[in-house]
Order: C-alpha cells, then sequence, then structure tokens
C-alpha cells in the first residue's frame, strides 16, 4: 500500500506541476502586447508596431517631414528620440496607422520651456496636416489639441498643468469614432470631438513634433483597436 500511494501521489504532484507550468505560460503569453494601462489584449487589442530605439540610427520606419526648415536634427541619443530647434518638421512613423488606434509612447522636455508636441492621422510629410497635440506648448503656459492649424479657432486650448522638465509622462492617444482621446500617465488628459473626423489616405500617420525646446521621446507602441471600442 506504501509503495502505491507514494506512486500515486508521485502521479498527483507531476499533473499539478503540469498544470501551473501550462498556466504560467498561458499568463505570460497574454501579457504579450498588453496596453500600459492594463486594458486586456484579449478583448481584441492587438499590438501593430513598436519601436524602443535601441540602436544609432533612426531607420526607414522614420522619416522627417516638412514644417518651418528647423535647423536641429531628429537622432538617437542613449536608446531615445530626441529633437531641438526643429521648428515642425515632424518625424512621421512610416507606416499607416490602422483605422480604429491607441498609441503609446514615452516624452519628456528637457528643459523648463515644455512644449511636447506630436501629431496624429496627418499626410506622413507635412506639419499641421492632421491633430496637433501640445503640452505646455507657448514656453509651458497651454496644453492644446488642435484640427490642421494649431493656432486655429476651432482648437481647445487650457491653461497647461506644467510640463515638469526631464520628467518622463507616459502618454496614449486613441480613436475609435470622431473623438481624439489624449491621456498623461494614465489619467484622462483632452479629448477633441470633431463632427468630420481625418480619415483617408492623407490622414493615416503619427509624428513626433517640437519647435526649438529640446524634447525626448521614446517607446513607442502602436495597438488596432475593434470598431466598437
Amino acid at each position: 500500500m506504501k509503495g502505491k500511494d507514494s506512486t500515486g501521489a508521485l502521479g498527483l504532484w507531476g499533473v499539478l506541476t503540469v498544470l501551473i507550468c501550462v498556466g504560467v505560460w498561458s499568463c505570460e503569453t497574454r501579457e504579450i502586447g498588453e496596453p500600459k494601462t492594463g486594458q486586456s489584449a484579449s478583448e481584441g487589442r492587438k499590438l501593430v508596431f513598436e519601436d524602443d530605439f535601441e540602436r544609432s540610427s533612426l531607420g526607414s520606419d522614420w522619416r522627417r517631414g516638412e514644417g518651418e526648415d528647423g535647423g536641429g536634427e531628429w537622432r538617437i541619443v542613449d536608446g531615445e528620440v530626441r529633437g531641438s530647434q526643429i521648428r515642425n518638421d515632424p518625424l512621421w512613423l512610416t507606416r499607416p496607422l490602422p483605422q480604429n488606434v491607441r498609441i503609446e509612447f514615452e516624452a519628456r522636455a528637457l528643459n523648463d520651456d515644455g512644449d511636447i508636441k506630436v501629431e496624429v492621422f496627418g499626410d506622413g510629410r507635412t506639419h499641421e496636416s492632421g491633430y496637433i497635440l501640445i503640452f505646455g506648448g507657448w514656453n509651458n503656459k497651454l496644453d492644446v489639441i488642435a484640427r490642421l492649424d494649431e493656432h486655429g479657432q476651432d482648437r481647445k486650448a487650457r491653461p497647461t498643468r506644467s510640463v515638469e522638465p526631464k520628467t518622463n509622462y507616459e502618454m496614449a492617444i486613441e480613436r475609435t469614432g470622431s473623438a481624439v482621446k489624449w491621456y498623461v500617465d494614465g489619467e484622462h488628459f483632452m479629448t477633441y470631438e470633431d463632427s468630420d473626423p481625418l480619415r483617408g489616405r492623407d490622414h493615416r500617420y503619427f509624428a513626433f513634433n517640437n519647435w526649438v525646446a529640446p524634447v525626448a521621446f521614446d517607446d513607442v507602441k502602436v495597438y488596432r483597436l475593434p470598431a466598437d471600442q
């Protein structure tokens, strides 16, 4: 009896061990591609692009666009993209965005001027061809979401909560319908409701941008969202 009991116990432990290992592997698999805010990839989100900039050059996924011919340069330094004196020559991601999308990235200002700027649903070439999102613009005075013109009368603007220099902000931009939603550090930041959303071949791209203040960006992730999100 003792021998049979030992064999049975060992058999039971073997089964439990296998189940535990399978469970751990399954959990690790589900975590791949999950957005930072904890939203589950099993709800239909799919990671379609990511870049951590752990290399020396930007490569073919990124291209400098047209703004006001800034003298500065977009370049990778210590595993992040940096720019200053760019004067609205955006750094465009060359891959088109899904129609329903969530874009995550990290951003920080390198001095007191703030002016963290990105563009989304643009044409992949020119400044102000989509929506412009600015945190701490105009010498750290305003937060803005604008449509095609960052100075336009239809922009959404408010006094900034202030960009802290050298502070890393985790940002996300989402659109599934008519609204562009902006999140900072997991909290809703601003929304732009658009009765005529920018769509189509001229409104499919995302870019980092800058006027003259030094800024840095890192860890980009692009997710396709389900249509009913």
